[in-house]
């Protein structure tokens, strides 16, 4: 015979455990990141990370797979500042760059919003360069983000119009200035090795920019002048 007696069930709560999964995967990350940081990424083991972390070694191997998982993971996190899948050339602050119409305050927007990248990710683009010589995967890596890299690069040299390019520069030539000061080995050298402030530098990122891009304007038609 049944009992009559209903055993109370709580609903699954999908969201919480989401929420939960996405707190786990940003505890391994961020370890990952002081590791990586601190003692490189050949010297740091998936089992580093999990310690780090305070997690189980299980933990990290189903949320990522391999250390190289990690690294993309991290990768990804830092260059777009959030888990979000869409690529630097969808995201607000690029459009932004490119859909400005002054040239000067165009790029001078650009050095903004990459001074803000690499503070976020310029270790670690460091750490996958050194990295790349002795991993195969890893140089893939290194390979994919320099071409991305010049690809947005192109992206905004089109964006300006020809006119206002400085006198014999196309489109291939201006792509390859803006690339060569907005790498991040600029923000290495002057940053880290000779101790420039993030504000100095982007100062003189947007000024270089600037200098070497665009054709001289009188001072009346600076941006923001009457």
């Amino acid at each position: 015979m049944m009992s009559g007696h209903v055993k109370d069930r709580r609903p699954y709560d999908s969201r919480r455990r989401r929420q939960q999964a996405a707190a786990t995967r940003s505890e391994i990350l961020a370890a990952a990141q002081s590791l990586f940081e601190r003692q490189g990424y050949a010297a740091t083991s998936m089992g580093a990370i999990a310690a780090e972390a305070g997690v189980a070694l299980k933990t990290v191997y189903v949320g990522f797979e391999t250390k190289r998982g990690v690294l993309l993971g991290l990768w990804h996190l830092l260059l777009r500042g959030d888990e979000e899948p869409a690529p630097v050339g969808e995201r607000p602050w690029f459009r932004e760059v490119v859909d400005e119409s002054d040239p000067e305050r165009k790029l001078r927007l650009l050095a903004h919003h990459a001074c803000a990248v690499k503070l976020r990710a310029g270790a670690l683009m460091r750490i996958i360069r050194d990295a790349a010589p002795t991993d195969s995967e890893i140089a893939a890596l290194w390979d994919r983000i320099q071409t991305d890299f010049r690809a947005t690069q192109r992206v905004v040299v089109e964006s300006v119009p020809k006119r206002a390019l400085r006198k014999g520069l196309d489109v291939e030539k201006a792509t390859d200035l803006l690339w060569t000061l907005n790498h991040p080995s600029q923000w290495w050298l002057l940053v880290g090795e000779r101790g420039w402030t993030p504000q100095a530098f982007e100062a003189w990122l947007a000024d270089s920019f600037c200098e070497q891009l665009l054709r001289p304007r009188p001072a009346s038609a600076a941006p923001g002048s009457r």
